[in-house]
């Protein structure tokens, strides 16, 4: 596979909302240009995305807020799927919060989609039951 993992920049903002959208990720609030310019101009390096030919396959958000390690957006292109790319994305989110220094991860999933939850329940990662999630906004 020739395809490159780097942090994301400024000018890949509008590729990855391609990407989300073409992946059929479900949408947020904050699935626009100017909170993704917002999260590289914070932490450049918990935007990672994955490189072909100069087209983004792939994204995973690695964020680090100095208590918790936290993997949200893991998307890969669908003509792209089931060659090993996410566990990839994963593996470098992985690298990048450990050399924060974040010794417990979570990752944020959408428990409707059988897709990720499939992927998730394949990974070394556990379901936490014990614990429900409370947002706003």
């Amino acid at each position: 596979m020739t395809i490159s993992i780097r942090p994301g920049r400024s000018a890949d903002v509008a590729a990855v909302l391609r990407l989300w959208r073409q992946a059929d990720a479900e949408p947020s609030h904050t699935d626009n240009a100017d909170s993704l310019v917002a999260l590289v101009a914070h932490d450049p390096a918990a935007l990672l995305v994955a490189e072909e030919h100069g087209r983004i396959v792939g994204s995973v958000i690695a964020a680090w807020d100095g208590w918790r390690g936290s993997v949200y957006r893991l998307v890969v292109a669908p003509s792209h799927r089931r060659r090993g790319l996410a566990r990839r994305l994963i593996g470098h989110a992985e690298t990048r919060l450990s050399e924060a220094g974040a010794v417990r991860l979570q990752a944020i999933v959408v428990e409707t989609d059988g897709r990720a939850t499939g992927f998730w329940t394949s990974t070394d990662w556990e379901q936490q039951a014990e614990r429900v999630r409370f947002v706003k906004g």
